[in-house]
């Protein structure tokens, strides 16, 4: 099983290192906020009632994640996060049960993390 927790690429400098792990404490609150309105908009896109405003807003909050989850070295997070983003940016009614695949797995890439 793969480990997802925050590991460098390259062995940084640990002041470093531990500055950014500070940073991402910090950063959780935000995270898990834009976590939970991807998966209430999640929710409104498999039930149907999804308005474009809601999927504007669903998009812009995957597209942030998808970069902070990358920064901090959740890179499978980020990765499944960019798909959401594609999702919202050209959703079909038909793939609305797509979308809640690909946000039980972000959710379980981060379990234990956020």
């Amino acid at each position: 099983m793969t480990n997802y927790s925050m590991t460098p690429i390259s062995q940084p400098d640990p002041e470093i290192f531990a500055l950014l792990e500070d940073l991402w404490k910090r950063h959780l609150p935000v995270t898990r906020e834009r976590l939970d309105l991807l998966q209430q908009a999640v929710q409104m896109a498999v039930a149907g009632s999804l308005d474009e405003t809601k999927r504007d807003e669903a998009q812009t909050v995957a597209h942030k994640l998808a970069g902070n989850l990358g920064m901090f070295g959740y890179r499978e997070a980020g990765e499944i996060a960019g798909e959401i983003e594609h999702h919202f940016k050209t959703l079909v009614p038909s793939a609305a049960n797509e979308l809640s695949t690909y946000m039980q797995r972000l959710l379980a890439s981060l379990d234990g993390h956020i």
